[in-house]
């Protein structure tokens, strides 16, 4: 609800200050390793294909036609094409927008650090994420831990998530949510459990990489055959005190897959009588002229600084949050 009353921002100055310091710090960074920084638009005629992540959208008119827009939950699309076109290693730093409940870690407006190195792996960006955080918190002997989602899992859930049986999952998600008993897609459950068993208990005193997902899990990365053979996505999360920071992939470049991926999550949507979006397109044709081998990341920048200022809402680390804006 609107009220006049509230115009003062909702974090101190001094965080606004450290904001501004931590951006140019991050460009820095960027600038020094002559990574070319890039500005896409926020809005989009298609949108993502995620079922498990709703977008806000504006309708116009213009040139006598009706238009949806939408507003990018992540430059991901728009950088890809880019990097289609020739553009080398990139990030961006700018407003993503996403339809999802506010709360203390959450804010359907906040700021994203995205960017892609061309010729990377995903080991060889977590590197780089590592030496990041090295600059931005000062600590030149800062080693982030790497784990396995099969270890972690299996150290705080005892169940390893490759060969637990569906009732294993089911009776595990009992025991520690309301949820469990009745659901029966296999990939809910894990994220079900990872998110409120492991998550909250994962890199609490050094930033922690978990990487090798499930494939099913893959989304837009590419999958491969672990050492015990188990067909895994090149895929990682950062996480730190017990809060998602960024996610990053070892980058499909197969169109055929990627848009088998698109229709699968498409045929999700529908089953789970979600709402109708146009999906981009133009990412499929992009990766047809073909994308470089490359890995990408997407790291909250709120998030961050929260983390740096020791702050709990991401209300107080926002000019304007969204009750003020």
């Amino acid at each position: 609800m609107y009220d006049a009353s509230l115009w003062q921002p909702s974090a101190d100055m001094s965080i606004l200050q450290k904001r501004a310091q931590l951006l140019k710090a991050i460009r820095a960074f960027f600038d020094e390793r002559e990574v070319m920084e890039v500005d896409t638009q926020c809005l989009s005629l298609g949108s993502i294909t995620d079922p498990h992540i709703e977008v806000l959208t504006s309708q116009t008119r213009s040139q006598g036609q009706d238009l949806t827009y939408y507003l990018q939950t992540s430059p991901e699309f728009a950088m890809k094409r880019l990097l289609c076109a020739g553009s080398g290693s990139i990030y961006q730093l700018g407003k993503v927008f996403r339809a999802e409940d506010i709360g203390r870690r959450h804010s359907i407006e906040f700021t994203m650090l995205e960017w892609y190195r061309v010729g990377f792996d995903h080991w060889q960006l977590m590197d780089e994420i590592q030496d990041l955080l090295s600059v931005l918190l000062d600590d030149a002997s800062l080693t982030c831990e790497r784990l396995s989602y099969q270890m972690a899992f299996l150290r705080h859930t005892g169940l390893d998530p490759f060969t637990a049986t569906l009732f294993q999952l089911q009776t595990c998600a009992h025991e520690h949510t309301e949820y469990g008993l009745q659901e029966e897609d296999r990939d809910t459950l894990l994220e079900l459990l990872f998110s409120s068993v492991v998550e909250p208990v994962i890199g609490k005193y050094v930033p922690c990489f978990i990487h090798s997902y499930p494939a099913s899990q893959a989304a837009l990365a590419k999958t491969h055959l672990d050492e015990k053979g188990q067909q895994v996505a090149a895929r990682f999360e950062l996480y730190w005190q017990g809060m998602e920071l960024a996610n990053g992939y070892h980058e499909l470049t197969d169109a055929k897959e990627q848009a088998r991926r698109f229709a699968e999550d498409k045929a999700t949507r529908q089953a789970m009588r979600l709402a109708n979006r146009q999906f981009d397109e133009r990412l499929i044709t992009a990766l047809e002229s073909g994308l470089p081998d490359c890995a990408g990341v997407a790291l909250g920048v709120d998030r961050l600084l929260m983390l740096l200022c020791h702050k709990s809402h991401i209300a107080e680390v926002l000019p304007f949050a969204h009750n003020r804006s």
